[in-house]
């Protein structure tokens, strides 16, 4: 199961603020295997659909992801 710190997180009222990416990123949500990471307002998890691979919480430039076993 991962866990999102929000407070850390760059993804933050529907865009990053921690880059000048514009939206283009290539962080924890293009790591995601099975897409169980998705960009709304904040970054929302579908753990069900989550393996807990970790490669959310390698891409997390931000150390903003966990993964608790």
């Amino acid at each position: 199961m991962i866990k999102i710190d929000y407070e850390k997180c760059c993804w933050k009222d529907g865009k990053c603020t921690a880059c000048t990416c514009k939206g283009a990123c290539e962080g924890c949500v293009e790591a995601c295997p099975v897409d169980a990471l998705k960009r709304g307002k904040t970054i929302e998890i579908n753990q069900e659909e989550c393996i807990s691979c970790g490669a959310c919480v390698e891409a997390c430039k931000h150390d903003a992801i966990t993964l608790e076993l």
